[in-house]
């Protein structure tokens, strides 16, 4: 199948965690039902952004929140990416990914490997490593439609990891992202358009919708991007759900019009994955 539709749901997170959910589910039960076959939750769409809140918040992997995605990605038949939550494990905690397949099944578990540790003076200063551990492993996973490779926000900055993704045979890269009022008018989207245009694929980004009375204030903005560079849909600041329909022929298309991958001089130099 060489097309399909994409949904992005930007959604307003409170602090309540199973007004998320609930939310969360519902928009997801929504996005179904305009045909969707992908869809995708913002990052952190359970909690708070915070490195104060994510101690409050984070649950194991299968815990509360996974649990509700695994019941409604079944119910809707649908591949469900869950944006990311606070995740427990053997005492360490991670910003994670976990998506699910039409059956209800965890495909995949994505934890944020780069994290966002940055300081513009006068303007924005955060550490997620704080409180958080980066992940170690690359996240794919195969549709039928095509295989989907995951990063989480700062992941994006990272150009070798959707080269990664790219020499894997993803053609859909798909990052739930908050970045912030400082960062996002200046690098969401020329992040993305970039990635797209470099490695020939979609790329997807999934933003909380912005809350002004926040500790941490999200940019917005959810975005798909094509092959070409060219800006598909995009959301104001507000919760709404962005819809896509992804023509998989047109990265064949653009491969064969500007044949980068068969052009680079791997005589010259390369980008090498560490791990499987």
């Amino acid at each position: 199948m060489a097309t399909f539709r994409l949904a992005l749901i930007q959604l307003q997170v409170s602090s309540i965690k199973s007004d998320n959910l609930t939310r969360a589910c519902g928009l997801v039960r929504k996005a179904a039902a305009q045909g969707a076959k992908i869809v995708s939750l913002p990052e952190c769409f359970n909690s708070p952004y915070g490195t104060n809140y994510f101690p409050e918040y984070a649950e194991k992997i299968p815990g509360e929140s996974t649990r509700k995605l695994s019941e409604v990605a079944k119910e809707c038949s649908i591949y469900l990416i869950g944006g990311s939550i606070p995740e427990e494990d053997s005492g360490k905690l991670y910003n994670t990914c976990a998506v699910f397949g039409p059956d209800g099944a965890l495909l995949v578990k994505h934890r944020k490997l780069h994290l966002f540790d940055i300081d513009v003076p006068g303007k924005i200063t955060f550490q997620e490593s704080k409180t958080l551990s980066p992940g170690d492993s690359f996240s794919t996973f195969e549709t039928p439609y095509c295989r989907v490779g995951l990063g989480i926000c700062y992941d994006i900055r990272f150009a070798e990891l959707a080269q990664v993704y790219a020499q894997r045979g993803c053609q859909l890269l798909v990052y739930p992202g908050a970045f912030n009022l400082t960062t996002g008018p200046a690098h969401w989207e020329l992040l993305q358009r970039g990635r797209a245009v470099d490695n020939q694929v979609y790329v997807a980004t999934a933003s909380p919708a912005r809350d002004d009375k926040a500790s941490y204030v999200a940019w917005g903005h959810s975005t798909v991007v094509n092959p070409w560079g060219e800006v598909l849909a995009k959301a104001g600041t507000e919760e709404t759900i962005v819809y896509s329909d992804i023509d998989l022929e047109k990265v064949a298309e653009i491969r064969q019009q500007i044949p980068i991958f068969s052009q680079k001089r791997s005589d010259l130099y390369a980008v090498e994955a560490k791990k499987p």
